[in-house]
């Protein structure tokens, strides 16, 4: 057989593994568990750390103050030195929405060794366990660790605590549905789902005592006590990557987790441009490799190997007449494609984009290259004027 054949017969075995070896990633079927209302609903507090977000802010915060909780809840908002009057905006639509108390407040600059999010967490959940230490009932029973793009139905926190208390959850996540309005958004965002959940495949996260744990920071619910326990934020603190780096500090000490699909918790943050998304990506992709160069290059082998080859193998038996090539191409292919159809499906796409999967992967290998060549020039994670040159290593899988 030719050199590309035999690469096109690597590739069909790593999907043949990828299909049944990696915790079945590619499926959609991870969502709420069992929920049952608890005989008394648990005191709440939820924390939204925010950074010049005055735009969002309409479109997601009415959401919180509209909960239908049946239990005691608070809100803490932590403007986190934002410049665009996001601390007023709050204040204003808790004055014309209602609903329960909002307090909005500011921590100052970060300290040496805390990452911007996780310092705004980190004062907004003292915030909240002092509130309740001083009302006398010690602090909140849970935590809603939520960003403020994210817009909830009004019975999210309800299904979320619901969940939580039926199963015995330490902490339940969700990943929620992002934007897809725009051609490069309905082209890049499945996908970045799709791979996260190829990192770190929901059943494998959600299986009691398994090595590998992940969070999605957009929407998460997290036991007090078991944050006590775990020291988070403290133990997190330089953690860019935070919500992988909670859900490991968490099942450390011994708590469950759960992670699935959002059907009712939305981002409502816009990324029209493909630069937008481009650097949604590149500004964490190397800190996924540990900032290993070595990994970076095997990475890059890989994604040519499983994403890349398929299409050069089919070209191969089209216009060079190599036919075991061109077949094997199309049955990795075709492997490749019916395994990002559920993805597209849970997004409203048109499946005939997952014929275009090959496309995509090449941005994201472009993606990754760049973000490990913003590292090395010490630009790191950057993100809305702040770099973090040098950030936790992610935990192992």
């Amino acid at each position: 057989m030719s050199t590309i054949a035999w690469i096109a017969l690597g590739s069909v075995a790593a999907w043949v593994w990828l299909l049944l070896g990696q915790g079945f990633f590619w499926r959609t079927d991870q969502r709420l568990p069992r929920r049952t209302d608890p005989p008394r609903w648990p005191s709440v507090a939820v924390v939204v750390p925010a950074r010049d977000e005055a735009e969002v802010l309409p479109l997601s915060l009415p959401s919180l103050l509209a909960q239908d909780y049946p239990g005691p809840l608070e809100i803490f908002l932590v403007d986190d030195g934002s410049e665009d009057g996001t601390g007023d905006v709050a204040r204003a639509l808790a004055v014309r929405c209602g609903g329960p108390p909002l307090t909005v407040a500011s921590p100052g600059a970060p300290e040496p060794g805390w990452t911007g999010k996780l310092w705004a967490l980190r004062h907004g959940i003292g915030l909240a366990r002092a509130r309740g230490e001083g009302e006398g009932a010690g602090g909140p029973a849970y935590l809603l660790l939520t960003d403020a793009d994210i817009a909830h139905e009004p019975d999210s926190l309800r299904e979320l605590v619901a969940a939580a208390t039926a199963n015995g959850l330490d902490l339940v996540s969700q990943m929620a549905r992002l934007r897809t309005a725009t051609a490069w958004e309905r082209l890049v965002v499945p996908a970045f789902v799709y791979f996260f959940a190829k990192l770190y495949p929901f059943r494998r996260v959600n299986k009691p005592g398994a090595r590998t744990a992940a969070a999605a920071g957009g929407c998460v619910l997290l036991r007090t006590e078991t944050a006590e326990r775990a020291g988070v934020p403290e133990s997190i603190r330089h953690a860019v990557i935070d919500d992988v780096a909670l859900a490991r500090a968490v099942r450390k000490a011994g708590g469950r987790i759960w992670l699935g699909l959002a059907d009712r918790v939305d981002s409502v943050r816009p990324y029209p441009r493909l630069v937008d998304l481009w650097r949604m990506v590149a500004r964490s992709a190397y800190a996924q490799l540990w900032h290993n160069p070595v990994l970076l290059i095997g990475t890059v082998a890989g994604l040519g190997v499983v994403y890349l080859a398929p299409p050069a193998a089919v070209c191969a038996g089209l216009f060079a007449g190599d036919a075991r090539a061109g077949v094997l191409g199309a049955v990795a292919w075709a492997m490749m494609a019916g395994t990002y159809v559920p993805m597209l499906r849970y997004y409203r796409q048109s499946l005939w984009q997952a014929l275009v999967l090959p496309f995509t992967a090449s941005l994201y290998l472009c993606m990754t290259v760049d973000s490990a060549v913003r590292h090395y020039r010490g630009r790191g994670a950057a993100w809305k004027g702040r770099t973090y040159p040098r950030p936790e290593a992610l935990p192992e899988r």
